[in-house]
């Protein structure tokens, strides 16, 4: 007798292997869509009709087994395969692949997802989002580009946009300097023609220390007795100009010194007596007399009989060029006395010597302010069985402070030329243009690969060869690594971290619910998502200019669509048998 049962039976097959063709369609449609997770049918029978549940057996029977017909076949859940798709390089710096588990993070309208396609993008505000709109998470950068572990922000890459600028904080010489040369003992020697020639006068100054003071228009020389001799014409509002002074053929630039009680806009330095118009004179030109570890330039200004004497530092290249025509004097207006424009009449008695060296280098401030400093080296003495002496300056005319010295030192050398020591290894400037200040900067001059050595030649030679800090410089591109940082390039060659791409990670990723557009939230079986770095908890590693391609296996997508279909056609041909035989049961009747 024909049965309806079978009729049902044979639908839930068609019902069946139509919904697995509906999966098997959906993994074959998505085959080029980035980073999709193939999908497959699992069926299961439904229950049974029970004839009998069988007997156990006895002393006169065997026992019988279950009798039993299906009734037909259900839908049992469907599984998502999660192994990774294939890595195609793409050279676009936005896409990310991912290979291991772990998942990308994006915030869509608050609400958070998760996602494997890394194919991003930057919107118009620079940060980094999904094709659809969703901005990818990770940890941002403090002040110091260091990561901020822990607090997941909306990735910004601001190309274009972000400026940097560097201060220097070491500088790495190279270079040999010769010990075979002069022993420095002396330095150049300027004077100028003395001010006054009068016998008394020249015995009063040469006896007792003398003030300039200002008394009128005029500037006086007192001699603390009510008497007083001029000495600047002009007195008052005096500004002496240097300029065109030279250092060993380098120009020193351009300085002004005011005679006034009161600060005068405009020029670089005031005063109302003369020896604040030697240390004026002192620190422009550089000199130095210091004792460091028993040496010394030498260098220095002193006053005497009405003549200024200035003595240089030791060291060729220390030998000061200074004319009569370097040293101007203008006078405030109004002034009606005998304009003498030339005061100082300057003569050259004695030149600098000794075996020295100089090198000129860049340092950048805070602001990326480019600094111009001087390294000179002078040798001091050379001792037999111990090696050579040099005593180091460094000067910058770019010091915020009038004096142009900056740093000081001695370096000693053995008897095979290497560096031993070295004393004061640093020099500083101040900054007064909101940068900070002082501007430290440490000198290497031994760090293995670069070193000065003391060793006989014919000259002295040395040479900045590293030195860190940079001026301004603007992000002009940036890649993601393995471990998911952010790394930015920018035009003044400084390379920075600038933010680091998070991942999550699933007990049971099969779990996540698909949300559409390659976007999953968090399923009620698919556990809470672990949020760490890439390389951390199986997260796997990232592939920056790449993007993981669909799983979808096609051959075996083909497989199971022919199996789905002989599946459906064996179906319908239960429900046109049954059909046959409720006909054959019908015709009985009639």
């Amino acid at each position: 007798m024909a049965s309806t049962t079978a009729l049902f039976t044979g639908l839930s097959g068609l019902a069946s292997n139509a919904r697995r063709l509906d999966v098997i369609g959906n993994n074959i449609a998505n085959i080029n869509t980035i980073a999709f997770k193939s999908n497959r049918m699992i069926f299961a029978p439904t229950f049974s009709r029970n004839f009998s549940l069988g007997t156990a057996p006895s002393e006169a029977s065997g026992g019988t087994n279950p009798g039993q017909v299906g009734l037909g076949v259900s839908i049992a859940g469907t599984q998502r395969n999660f192994n990774n798709g294939s890595i195609s390089a793409t050279g676009v710096s936005t896409d990310v692949a991912i290979e291991g588990d772990g998942f990308f993070i994006v915030d869509a309208a608050g609400e958070r997802f998760f996602t494997r396609a890394g194919a991003f993008q930057r919107n118009e505000a620079n940060d980094l989002v999904t094709i659809s709109g969703g901005k990818v998470m990770g940890f941002a950068v403090d002040d110091q580009f260091n990561i901020i572990d822990g607090i997941l922000v909306e990735l910004n890459i601001p190309v274009g946009t972000l400026t940097l600028a560097e201060s220097t904080r070491t500088v790495t010489y190279n270079g040999n300097l010769n010990p075979s040369g002069v022993v420095a003992t002396t330095g150049s020697t300027h004077t100028n023609r003395a001010f006054y020639t009068d016998a008394a006068l020249t015995t009063l100054l040469a006896t007792a220390a003398y003030d300039l003071t200002v008394a009128g228009n005029d500037l006086y020389i007192d001699d603390g007795a009510g008497g007083s001799f001029l000495a600047i014409d002009g007195g008052e509002g005096a500004v002496v100009t240097v300029n065109g002074l030279e250092k060993g053929g380098k120009d020193l630039g351009n300085s002004s010194f005011a005679f006034s009680a009161t600060a005068v806009a405009g020029v670089d330095d005031f005063g109302a007596t003369l020896q604040d118009f030697i240390d004026f004179l002192d620190n422009v030109l550089g000199l130095d007399g210091s004792t460091i570890s028993g040496e010394t330039l030498g260098g220095g200004i002193s006053f005497a009989s009405g003549v200024i004497t200035i003595t240089g530092n030791e060291g060729t290249v220390q030998d000061l060029d200074i004319d009569t025509a370097d040293l101007t004097v203008t006078y405030p207006p109004g002034y009606a006395g005998t304009a003498i424009n030339q005061p100082f009449v300057m003569s050259k008695s004695g030149q600098a010597d000794g075996e020295s060296v100089r090198t000129s280098f860049i340092v950048f401030d805070s602001l990326g302010s480019p600094l111009t400093v001087d390294l000179t080296f002078v040798l001091q003495g050379t001792t037999a069985g111990v090696g050579s002496t040099w005593e180091f300056l460094a000067e910058s005319s770019d010091n915020d402070s009038l004096d142009r010295v900056v740093g000081l030192g001695v370096v000693e050398f053995d008897t095979n030329g290497r560096f031993v020591s070295a004393t004061n290894q640093a020099f500083s400037m101040i900054r007064a243009n909101g940068a900070t200040s002082p501007l430290t900067v440490t000198m290497n001059f031994d760090t293995g690969t670069d070193a000065i050595t003391a060793l006989t030649d014919t000259t002295s030679s040395l040479a900045a060869v590293f030195q860190d800090g940079s001026p301004i410089g603007t992000l002009s591109a940036f890649s993601i690594g393995e471990d998911g940082i952010v790394s930015g390039s920018f035009t003044n060659g400084l390379t920075r971290t600038i933010g680091q791409v998070a991942l999550a990670k699933f007990s049971n990723p099969e779990g996540l619910a698909d949300a559409g557009s390659n976007l999953f939230r968090v399923g009620p079986n698919s556990g809470n998502a672990l949020i760490t770095r890439p390389l951390e908890f199986g997260t796997g590693r990232l592939v920056g200019g790449a993007l993981e391609l669909s799983n979808v296996d096609l051959s075996q997508e083909f497989i199971n669509m022919i199996l789905a279909s002989t599946g459906y056609t064996a179906a319908s041909r239960i429900i046109t048998m049954t059909d046959e035989l409720i006909d054959q049961l019908l015709l009985l009747g009639r």
